[in-house]
């Protein structure tokens, strides 16, 4: 474990957004880590580097041996979701510097890597803390297909966004969502239109509730940081010198994130 004073502040703001929201999507899971399944977690010593809420620590709970979970914001949380699970574990470290002092079968990291301060840094310790031949896996926001986002949205959440309360924060989130279905329901669906950004993107957005579209919206304008991930430096992470070549999977998602997996060479 890495000493308290090469831990990162805490960000509340991953706090608040965990204890008002909770994301139970499950098909979500399944698309980002593909092409791994479910069934990679079954039996297996499983570390889940940013449980966030808790919300996919208890699905991978239910077919793996154990799983030790961590975030730096929200274990408490994470605990409480998954309260009836025996076979979890919850650390409160920073993923940048943390030393668990072992390593395990699966790793993965879902929508965290590009909130830390330093995602190489991250990526190292996900890979130190994988077994030989285990697997990591990876979601990331993509820095292609994202600029409206970068040049758009970070600019304002940096001048003005992050200093409102997050209930207010929420209620602004709800307006856009609200304002956004009669677009993605019209335009967005229009084929000859593909080349409109978000596209792909919003194909998702049919297929989920209002209550996790709003988390989505609010998730963009609460995130303390955010360093999105570029097809090079995906290669680069899952390069031939780290994983067995025929394992290595990236996968673009829906225009605007990575899903990399890959088995840690022996």
């Amino acid at each position: 474990m890495a000493p308290k004073s090469a831990i990162a502040p805490t960000e509340n703001e991953w706090h608040a957004q965990w204890a008002m929201y909770s994301d139970s999507e499950r098909f979500l899971f399944d698309e980002w880590i593909a092409p791994a399944t479910l069934e990679d977690f079954r039996d297996k010593i499983v570390l889940e580097c940013g449980c966030g809420g808790g919300q996919h620590t208890d699905t991978v709970a239910q077919v793996a041996k154990n799983v030790v979970a961590v975030d730096l914001n929200t274990v408490d949380l994470a605990r409480q979701r998954n309260a009836k699970n025996d076979n979890v574990e919850f650390v409160e470290s920073d993923l940048t510097t943390m030393d668990l002092g072992r390593t395990f079968d699966v790793v993965f990291c879902i929508g965290v890597i590009h909130h830390t301060g330093d995602p190489d840094a991250t990526f190292d310790r996900l890979y130190q803390h994988c077994n030989p031949g285990g697997l990591v896996i990876v979601w990331t926001y993509s820095a292609e297909g994202n600029a409206m986002v970068k040049y758009g949205v970070e600019p304002v959440r940096k001048a003005i966004l992050r200093f409102l309360p997050r209930r207010l924060l929420h209620y602004i989130s709800w307006l856009i969502t609200a304002l956004l279905y009669p677009i993605v329901y019209s335009i967005y669906k229009i084929p000859i239109l593909s080349f409109l950004p978000y596209y792909e993107y919003f194909q998702n957005f049919r297929r989920l509730s209002f209550q996790r579209n709003l988390l989505n919206v609010f998730d963009k304008l609460n995130a303390p940081s955010t360093k999105f991930t570029t097809a090079t430096k995906c290669r680069e992470w899952m390069s031939d010198e780290r994983f067995e070549p025929a394992t290595v999977s990236i996968n673009r998602y829906k225009g605007v994130s990575y899903s990399l997996v890959g088995m840690k060479r022996r």
